[in-house]
């Protein structure tokens, strides 16, 4: 190897070695930018991700509170069917009580 190729490569090897040094701050600076980027995008999706679950809570929540409505209603409705029932028993008895026979299950209940 001539003085030439040695002082060639000596050459190439610094200009390789600045042009590293000159790209290191640029490159941090990209870096810097972007893992800001995808830390702010981190926070949308995540404010997002919670008003879409705050969203299908208060759906859900809604749909409790209409079952838990409906099943108040069907025992409202049993209670009265239960109320009317024994009316009818009570005037039963007293339509046995009244015509002197005694009811047929014998206790007058």
């Amino acid at each position: 190897m001539g003085p030439d190729v040695i002082i060639a490569v000596i050459t190439a090897a610094s200009v390789l070695g600045a042009a590293v040094v000159a790209a290191i701050p640029a490159l941090l600076a990209v870096l810097k930018r972007t893992r800001t980027a995808v830390e702010d995008q981190g926070e949308e999706t995540r404010a997002v991700t919670l008003d879409a679950l705050d969203a299908v809570g208060s759906r859900l929540q809604a749909r409790f509170d209409a079952r838990l409505d409906d099943v108040r209603d069907d025992i409202d409705s049993v209670r009265e069917s239960v109320a009317h029932v024994r009316e009818w028993q009570a005037g039963h008895d007293a339509e046995h009580m009244i015509i002197g026979q005694p009811h047929p299950r014998g206790d007058g209940s």
